[in-house]
């Protein structure tokens, strides 16, 4: 082994039994402040998603302003917003048929070029 070799193991092997000994903070946190984080991330959750574009197009068509409906959110209570931010997570993300539609297309045109062969 060269010195080059020799040198790059040891600072390999210095790292490695460095790495275990890295500095980590735990501690506990109350009941109190998990309920508090949890549900303003709720919040914004809803405020976000009432303040899109579509969104707000979409009330504006039923007749609500937008900023009534972020003001509604603001009075709503903690378990109102936790259920109803549970819904908009549980929707699916882009959950068009079109998309599903060319895929199936897509395959069963593969499909019928291969076996006509």
């Amino acid at each position: 082994m060269n010195a080059w070799t020799r040198m790059i193991c040891r600072i390999l092997v210095v790292l490695m039994a460095w790495t275990p000994f890295q500095i980590a903070q735990a501690g506990m946190i109350g009941t109190d402040q998990v309920v508090t984080s949890s549900s303003s991330a709720d919040r914004s959750t809803l405020l976000n998603f009432v303040g899109r574009s579509d969104v707000a197009s979409q009330l504006q068509t039923f007749g609500i302003d937008p900023a009534t409906a972020k003001d509604r959110v603001a009075a709503m209570t903690d378990e109102e917003v936790q259920s109803l931010a549970g819904k908009i997570n549980a929707m699916p993300a882009g959950a068009d048929t079109a998309g599903l539609l060319l895929v199936v297309a897509v395959i069963v045109l593969i499909w019928w070029v291969v076996t006509k062969r």
